[in-house]
């Protein structure tokens, strides 16, 4: 961008290089990426997270079907980058773009994405929805609090040993389907343990990143 402009000019100046850009069309992404208070002021005035709104709002003048962004966040506040996103989820919805996000921040990734992809050593290791990747189908991990957990630990190992459960800090955790999680909370209850909270151990993008690349390895 140029820094002496104002975001306005700046987005005139690139509108020239593609015809058929229109004055309504410049409007119309500047309100899209919620510049309008700020259009009119010069650059060099504007926040990196400003800057990077006015970015957006000038590769996507001519109704691209795909923007590819490298490290958007890079180098903005938490605020920041929670405002871009909103931005990116919004442009998606309202103009119809794909947005191909290229990015080390996983735990941003997870949130911004609808779908990942990873890539290793040049090579695709894998596309998968965001949803799928980080839970696992059929039985997953779900932890139990409890009241007592070596009461409950002896509960479920007299059960012919049905739901093999394993102590932790944070209470019983145990392998299990939709269905079975009902099952065990009546026996526990049954058996006089109190349960203060049932909640499933998810997976991070970070950790299944490692555990498909390898953490030793740069990737």
């Amino acid at each position: 961008m140029y820094k002496f402009l104002s975001g306005w000019n700046n987005l005139v100046h690139y509108a020239r290089m593609v015809p058929g850009i229109t004055h309504h069309r410049i409007a119309e992404v500047v309100k899209l990426m919620g510049l309008e208070n700020r259009i009119h002021d010069k650059v060099k005035t504007y926040s990196l997270g400003m800057r990077q709104r006015l970015g957006v709002a000038q590769a996507v003048l001519h109704k691209p079907r795909l923007l590819i962004l490298d490290e958007p966040t890079n180098g903005l506040d938490p605020a920041g980058i929670r405002e871009l996103r909103d931005y990116l989820r919004l442009l998606s919805r309202e103009e119809g773009v794909s947005v191909i996000v290229s990015s080390h921040l996983l735990s941003e990734m997870e949130l911004m994405c609808d779908r990942v992809a990873i890539i290793q050593n040049g090579r695709l290791v894998d596309v998968r929805s965001t949803k799928e990747l980080v839970q696992a189908g059929g039985r997953s991990a779900v932890v139990f609090e409890v009241s007592d957990t070596k009461l409950a630990h002896q509960v479920l190992a007299q059960n012919d040993g049905a739901y093999p459960a394993e102590l932790q800090q944070e209470g019983i955790v145990l392998q299990l389907d939709r269905e079975e999680i009902a099952d065990v909370a009546a026996l526990l209850v049954h058996a006089g343990v109190r349960i203060f909270g049932i909640r499933p151990v998810t997976t991070s993008l970070e950790d299944k990143f490692l555990e498909m690349t390898g953490s030793d390895q740069i990737a």
